[in-house]
C-alpha cells in the first residue's frame, strides 16, 4: 500500500511516447512542476495532454511545448503562451479547444466511469456543428478539423453529447497526501487536479507534505487514493505568482 516513490524520474520512468496526459494545474496555481521537468528529461515526445492550458512560456507544460514534444492538446485556454499559440498558428501543434465546464465535466465522467453525456453548452456553436480548426497546415488553410457531434432534444432544449477522457497518465499536485495516496488539495490548486486524478488510468502526485496514513482526516481528503498509484514527495516546490498586481 505504500506507493511513494523515491525520485521523479521513478515516477515517470514508464510514461512512453505517445502517451496520453492529464495534467492537473490553471494557469500557474498547482501545476505539477517536478513532474513535468522530469518528463522533460526522461525525453517522452508525441505526446497528447488534457490541461485547461499549457502553462505559460518556460514553465510547466510550456517546457514539454517548447521542446516539441507535444504533439496534441485538449484544453480550454491558449493565452499567455506565445509559444503555443505560434505552434498552433503554424501546423504544429493540433488542438482540440473545448469549453472549460465541459473540459472538467469529461474528465469528471471518465473518473466516474461515465463514458459520455449531454450538456447545453456548445450548443449552435461550432463546438456542436463541427469545423473548429483542430491542425492547421503550413500555408494557413486548415488541415483538420472538428467533427460535428451528435445533438439530442430534452423537454424542448438542445443538448451536444460530449465524451469523457480517460487518458493514460495523469499528473497532479496535491498539497498534503500520505502513503496510500489520499490527497488534499489547497485553496485555488485544488482546480483540475481532483477531476484529473480520477480520471488517470495511472495516477502520479507529487505532494508538499508527506503524512503517514491516518493523519488525514477522511472527510477533508479530495481525492481518495484508490485513484491514486504513486506519490512523490517534493517539499518546498517552488510555486510562481502568474501576475503581481500592486497599487
Amino acid at each position: 500500500m505504500d506507493k511513494v516513490v523515491a525520485s521523479a524520474a521513478d515516477a515517470v520512468a514508464d510514461i512512453g511516447d505517445g502517451a496520453s496526459l492529464a495534467v492537473g494545474g490553471f494557469g500557474m496555481s498547482g501545476v505539477p512542476t517536478v513532474l513535468i521537468a522530469a518528463l522533460l528529461e526522461q525525453g517522452a515526445t508525441d505526446l497528447e495532454t488534457i490541461s485547461n492550458n499549457l502553462g505559460v512560456d518556460g514553465f510547466g507544460l510550456g517546457t514539454l511545448l517548447a521542446a516539441g514534444r507535444i504533439r496534441r492538446t485538449i484544453g480550454s485556454y491558449v493565452g499567455n503562451n506565445k509559444e503555443f499559440a505560434r505552434q498552433y498558428l503554424a501546423g504544429e501543434l493540433e488542438l482540440e479547444l473545448t469549453p472549460q465546464g465541459t473540459l472538467a465535466e469529461r474528465l469528471r465522467a471518465g473518473g466516474a466511469g461515465i463514458p459520455a453525456f449531454y450538456t447545453p453548452a456548445g450548443v449552435g456553436t461550432l463546438v456542436a456543428e463541427g469545423g473548429l480548426p483542430w491542425r492547421y497546415a503550413s500555408d494557413g488553410s486548415v488541415a483538420v478539423e472538428s467533427p460535428a457531434k451528435e445533438t439530442r432534444e430534452f423537454d424542448g432544449v438542445t443538448y451536444v453529447l460530449e465524451r469523457a477522457l480517460t487518458p493514460d497518465f495523469a499528473l497532479v499536485h496535491a498539497w498534503k497526501g500520505d502513503r496510500h495516496g489520499n490527497l488534499v488539495f489547497r485553496r485555488a490548486a485544488r482546480n483540475f487536479n481532483p477531476d484529473c486524478a480520477a480520471a488517470g488510468r495511472t495516477t502520479i502526485a507529487q505532494v508538499e507534505h508527506l503524512v503517514d496514513p491516518g493523519e488525514i482526516d477522511p472527510d477533508a481528503v479530495h481525492t481518495p487514493g484508490i485513484h491514486v498509484h504513486r506519490v512523490l514527495h517534493v517539499p518546498g516546490v517552488e510555486k510562481p505568482v502568474e501576475f503581481r498586481t500592486v497599487r
